[in-house]
């Protein structure tokens, strides 16, 4: 049902523009909104002509219409006056109060429609049927923007990012729980990830202009058509949980960047414990502490080149050399081997995976 202050706001500038009182009862001759008072008798003439099989009616100086919502009568209005200039802003009010009516019912039915689409809860039959019945192009390809903030408190979450994305192609965006929303897109031409990751930078200053500072946005790969969109969420989601795992301080992450990081978030954990046994035997690798793994993540980044990682943290190549030895005589791998060094890296992966699945649980 469209609200009353809508329906308020619509009687209102219509009495600014043409001068003419107006006041829209419900189906009993109750009050929904009015630019006048009403009296009673004024309800039980309103109620009796609901029950009529007249569409419009002159009663003791007052212009009565009905207003139906897909042929079903919703309300009753009145208009001031017999004039047929009344008559005339009568009708065109019942004109614009139906348009309300139907679009609002539309934008629901829109929204409920995309919620669905997402949740894959729809046959494809039902999806191609109302997709056409709600003017949404099927064959346009289209990308799925998920865009998360942190805390409750950012509860205009929804409105920003509509406000930020207000001239931008858009078809839809809608909210999938408190903390999430879900914009999708149309892809046009040959755009591919870096103008996505690009337009969802361009969205995060958007909102940081808002006062949400925290919001992450994780980007699926493109859907051809529009029952491939759900996937393109999906994709987006994933991306958003290994982006908190792996790539804590990532912003902006799309599906197709995720790495190795993707596969191992698909791992069963039995075989994430399997593995760990495997690399570090009896070994704890939260014994490691955190400056050592500062030093390995430098190592890494510089491709194993000792003398390049001693450099940049300002160590003695021989301290870089004795850390390394420690880890190697802890574990029997051998960092400057390359193989050992893979095997090292996904096994500390796996473990945060393992730690964050236990904090899920």
């Amino acid at each position: 049902m469209i609200s009353n202050q809508i329906l308020q706001e619509t009687i209102n500038g219509m009495k600014e523009v043409t001068g003419i009182d107006l006041c829209i009862l419900d189906l009993s001759g109750r009050i929904v909104v009015t630019t006048m008072e009403i009296t009673d008798a004024l309800a039980q003439h309103a109620e009796e002509f609901a029950d009529s099989m007249a569409e419009s009616q002159v009663i003791d100086g007052f212009q009565y219409f009905k207003i139906f919502d897909d042929q079903r009568l919703e309300y009753i209005l009145l208009a001031t006056g017999m004039s047929e200039n009344a008559y005339t802003v009568g009708k065109l009010a019942v004109m614009q109060i139906q348009n309300l009516l139907t679009a609002y019912k539309e934008r629901l039915d829109k929204e409920n429609f995309v919620k669905n689409l997402l949740r894959d809860n729809l046959l494809l039959v039902d999806i191609y049927n109302r997709s056409k019945k709600l003017h949404i192009e099927v064959e346009q390809r289209r990308v799925a923007f998920l865009i998360q903030a942190e805390y409750e408190k950012d509860q205009n979450l929804l409105e920003a990012t509509k406000e930020v994305e207000s001239g931008a192609d858009s078809d839809f965006i809608t909210a999938v729980d408190e903390k999430s929303i879900v914009y999708v897109t149309p892809v046009n031409g040959n755009e591919g990830q870096a103008q996505f990751i690009q337009h969802a930078k361009e969205i995060k200053e958007g909102l940081n202009e808002y006062g949400i500072k925290d919001a992450k946005i994780a980007i699926g790969n493109v859907a051809e058509t529009i029952k491939d969109v759900s996937r393109s969420y999906k994709e987006a989601q994933i991306a958003l949980e290994v982006s908190k795992i792996f790539y804590e301080d990532a912003s902006v992450i799309a599906y197709n960047q995720l790495g190795i990081g993707r596969l191992i978030y698909q791992l069963p954990l039995p075989l994430c414990k399997m593995f760990i046994r495997e690399v570090f035997g009896d070994y704890s690798p939260d014994s490691i502490d955190e400056e050592t793994l500062a030093t390995i993540d430098k190592f890494f980044e510089n491709n194993l080149n000792v003398s390049e990682t001693s450099r940049q943290l300002f160590i003695h190549r021989n301290t870089l050399v004795y850390r390394l030895d420690k880890i190697q005589k802890n574990t029997n791998l051998d960092l400057r081997n390359f193989e050992d060094a893979i095997a090292f890296k996904i096994a500390l992966m796996v473990v945060k995976y393992m730690k964050h699945m236990d904090t899920m649980d």
